[in-house]
């Protein structure tokens, strides 16, 4: 390969924050959800379905769990959070919530950069991943 075929990539600022943000975020979020799970297994906290009983549910539709065990739907799991078994969605909301804070991270250096089309892109990313998250639109199982 002659030496002017050579392509020399360098990732910019922003995508370094990026970058830097989620590999932390995914950290934080899966180390969150390994001790929420050791604390659901090993019954520190009460559970909202006894943890030898949910073999039983695997077979329910989501409408049929929600209905039977009158479980909580979109954020009302929020409400649980003193349950074994939903403190663990507190990591799987961290790492839900990853991507959201990496765009608001890297909007300010793109607008000192005047990247005015990226700017409303990750905006707009933001607001749409946020609009998603709220739970609104009551779809998706929400």
């Amino acid at each position: 390969m002659a030496e002017q075929d050579k392509i020399s990539v360098k990732a910019s600022d922003e995508q370094m924050l990026y970058a830097n943000i989620l590999n932390k975020g995914m950290i934080i979020g899966i180390v969150v959800l390994l001790i929420t799970y050791a604390v659901y297994v090993s019954g520190m906290l009460p559970t909202f379905i006894p943890v030898e009983d949910v073999p039983s549910t695997w077979h329910k539709s989501v409408a049929e769990y929600t209905h039977d065990y009158n479980a909580p739907t979109g954020w009302g799991w929020a409400n649980y959070i003193g349950k074994g078994d939903y403190l663990n969605f507190v990591g799987i909301a961290i790492l839900a919530a990853v991507s959201i804070l990496c765009y608001a991270a890297i909007v300010p250096g793109l607008m000192r950069k005047k990247d005015t089309v990226l700017v409303i892109i990750v905006i707009l990313e933001i607001l749409v991943l946020s609009f998603a998250a709220s739970g609104i639109l009551k779809s998706g199982g929400h």
